[in-house]
């Protein structure tokens, strides 16, 4: 990733091999932070960090909780 504090949507996209309408569903269900900049959304580069370790704990524990 670049040194860029706040990513658009299509770069978020880019980052996580998703679609930016999946950003979107993200976004809106609050699974991804982001905040308003006038009539633009922007999403935090740390907030993408925290999303992927979110999941990368989601798994361990289901993983772990399967006997």
């Amino acid at each position: 990733m670049s040194d860029q504090l706040l990513l658009t949507a299509e770069e978020t996209a880019t980052h996580l091999n998703i679609g930016r309408t999946r950003v979107f569903a993200l976004i809106q269900s609050g699974e991804l932070a982001s905040i308003r900049i006038g009539r633009s959304r922007r999403i935090p580069r740390s907030e993408i960090a925290s999303y992927v370790a979110r999941l990368i704990a989601e798994q361990v524990e289901s993983s772990s909780t399967v006997v």
